[in-house]
């Protein structure tokens, strides 16, 4: 729905405050009616976005879990046995960490895709901002995961 411009009203010598704002007013409305496709486009994707990255999560965390769990029978054995080299050793002791590192993110990872997505439906900015921070912290462990598997 349009926007109702607001009259300006001339002043006696002096430019009105509430003019001025009145025009900015209705030069921001101008400015959102004009990309509002492109806004709402934004939001769409951000949506299927963060379900995608809640599916890959999902998935990642299953079978970090199930990686864990054979790691932590494996690696006692591999361990004591002179006959594996010390790399391979290695390679599974940073494997056990890496899913480790993972599974004791879960939770919070998967509260903070869920609120964004909360975020994105509702429109509720200060929900999506709140999380701004967290989500950078697990980009942030995300990216010293990738880097140390070089």
């Amino acid at each position: 729905m349009p926007t109702p411009k607001l009259p300006i009203r001339p002043a006696k010598g002096y430019v009105r405050f509430s003019d001025q704002l009145s025009g900015s007013l209705n030069n921001i409305a101008d400015m959102v009616q004009e990309h509002q496709t492109m806004i709402d486009s934004i939001q769409e994707v951000a949506l299927e976005l963060t379900e995608a990255i809640g599916s890959l999560h999902t998935l990642t965390v299953k079978y970090a879990g199930t990686a864990n769990q054979f790691l932590d029978l494996i690696l006692p054995v591999v361990q004591n046995l002179p006959i594996v080299p010390k790399q391979a050793r290695d390679l599974l002791v940073n494997l056990e960490r890496w899913t480790q590192q993972i599974i004791d993110n879960n939770a919070k990872t998967a509260g903070a895709i869920s609120d964004v997505k909360v975020g994105l439906k509702t429109g509720d900015v200060s929900r999506l901002k709140g999380h701004a921070a967290e989500l950078q912290g697990v980009t942030k462990t995300l990216t010293s995961l990738v880097n140390s598997a070089k």
